[in-house]
């Protein structure tokens, strides 16, 4: 059985693989593997904040909604200290609203070591939270960042040097290889991300502006 038509925007039809239907231009399924979506490679992106109901749950919905529903993304987030089973703080949401996300469903998650493991991407928060997750596996030191530390790295990083792959998902790869490369060489002044709980709205919305200014440079990158 073929792959179904789905129209695209243009007035043209594609064919795609099943569970790929609603991904759009922003798919992230290898168009070199094999076809159905058990065989879709994931690329997974964990973001880690203390509690998981501040600064990961921001950086997670905001990156959800920016890179789109595709099966082959997966985008998560925990806590080192997570209020394990709580939604996300009042004015988190508040601020996550303003900024195009959606708040629906979050539950925080404590960290495991085989989150970490998992990733291919691992974002912190801070370098305390960086840390932590690399104590928990050491083999993830080359692809675990604070987010601002990547906004910086990857910011140096030429649009060509990614664009000429194609697809996101080595695109995506790619562009972990480039940040780590450039560790060192590029200067990353404010690396933390700090922690507005039990602070003002103005102080969720500062972390807000700094998560989404950070994750804006690699969005651009990876993003048609």
């Amino acid at each position: 059985m073929g792959h179904p038509a789905v129209a695209s925007g243009d007035g043209t039809t594609r064919l795609v693989p099943p569970g790929h239907e609603g991904c759009g231009r922003r798919c992230w399924r290898d168009p070199a593997a094999p076809p159905g979506p058990a065989a879709a490679p994931r690329f997974r992106i964990l973001f880690v904040c203390t509690g998981n109901i501040c600064r990961s749950p921001l950086a997670e919905r905001l990156t959800r909604s920016a890179l789109g529903p595709c099966p082959a993304l997966e985008v998560a987030g925990a806590g080192t200290h997570a209020l394990a089973g709580e939604p996300m703080t009042g004015h988190a949401a508040r601020v996550l609203a303003e900024l195009g996300g959606d708040h629906a469903g979050f539950r925080a998650r404590q960290l495991t070591a085989e989150m970490v493991e998992a990733a291919d991407l691992v974002l912190a928060a801070a370098r305390e939270h960086r840390a932590a997750a690399v104590a928990m596996c050491p083999a993830a030191a080359g692809r675990a960042f604070t987010i601002a530390e990547f906004g910086v790295l990857t910011g140096a990083v030429p649009a060509g040097a990614v664009d000429r792959l194609g697809d996101l998902g080595p695109r995506a790869r790619a562009l972990v290889a480039e940040a780590r490369t450039r560790r060192g060489l590029v200067r990353v002044d404010q690396p933390d991300i700090g922690d507005p709980y039990g602070r003002s709205l103005r102080a969720y919305r500062a972390a807000g502006r700094l998560i989404a200014g950070a994750l804006a440079v690699p969005f651009r990158l990876l993003t048609p």
